[in-house]
């Protein structure tokens, strides 16, 4: 894997991504409070067939922030603007929680430069109580209280491939950037029902994929997305919760490559 920084034309600063393979390219954007490095077994795994792009998110890891106040849509424009800079024509997309609203997004937003869409645990018009919840959430970060474990325990359950895939992201969280967590987790908690009424102009494939156990992207979740699209599908991987792609690689691995393997988008 190759660290490289792109430097985008304003209000956007530089963007820092993992770059590995050559071949079509994929494009992979992370959730709230990770970084690109959580993509490491879908990197290592399709840098084999494909030239593999792991953005880091705004505010975090080495990607400048959006400005404050930035919603769901300015972090669609802001991926825009790293794939004109990348210059790769079509891309296939994934992405993970938040890093799956904005792939959505940009899928609804600009067909022409979407081949196809993977939404992996993302949220899709939560219920009221949800919606609530991760309202309170986001004013809690906002307002500068930083809760390690909650998060962990709702991400993950006690068998050893989450125990190790735990420390990796209880690291990676220990590290991150506060100002841009928080600015980010605000656009999620707001995020899930922004583009929904889009998602039956998707017309390439789009993969909705999620952990039978996880609390907040639901299989129900992963199922409305699936139908709203006309191309869609829904994958649940049982006995996984949120990280499912860092505890169950293979698997999620699998349906990715299904995935790549479908026939692009058609007009």
């Amino acid at each position: 894997m190759t660290p490289t920084t792109l430097p985008l034309s304003e209000p956007y600063g530089a963007v820092s991504c993992l770059r590995a393979g050559e071949g079509t390219p994929l494009v992979l954007i992370h959730g709230v409070g990770m970084q690109s490095a959580a993509w490491g077994p879908q990197i290592e795994a399709f840098a084999q067939t494909h030239e593999v792009i792991a953005l880091d998110m705004p505010g975090h890891g080495g990607s400048a922030p959006l400005p404050a106040g930035a919603d769901l849509p300015d972090y669609v424009a802001w991926l825009h603007e790293v794939l004109r800079v990348l210059d790769l024509g079509p891309v296939s997309l994934a992405g993970h929680s938040m890093g799956a609203l904005i792939a959505g997004g940009y899928a609804v937003s600009h067909p022409e430069n979407t081949a196809r869409v993977a939404l992996l645990n993302g949220v899709f018009r939560r219920s009221a109580e949800a919606r609530a919840a991760v309202e309170a959430r986001a004013a809690e970060i906002s307002a500068g209280s930083f809760d390690l474990d909650t998060p962990l325990a709702r991400w993950f359950g006690d068998r050893p491939a989450d125990r190790h895939a735990r420390a990796q992201v209880a690291e990676w969280l220990s590290g991150v950037n506060l100002d841009g967590y928080a600015a980010a987790y605000s656009a999620f908690a707001r995020g899930d029902s922004t583009y929904a009424d889009g998602f039956g102009g998707i017309r390439c494939p789009l993969l909705a994929l999620t952990g039978d156990g996880d609390p907040n992207s639901t299989p129900a979740m992963a199922q409305a997305m699936a139908d709203a699209a006309p191309r869609g599908r829904a994958v649940v991987i049982e006995g996984h919760r949120h990280m499912v792609n860092l505890t169950a690689p293979a698997k999620v691995n699998a349906a990715l490559r299904d995935w790549l393997n479908t026939e692009g988008a058609t007009s």
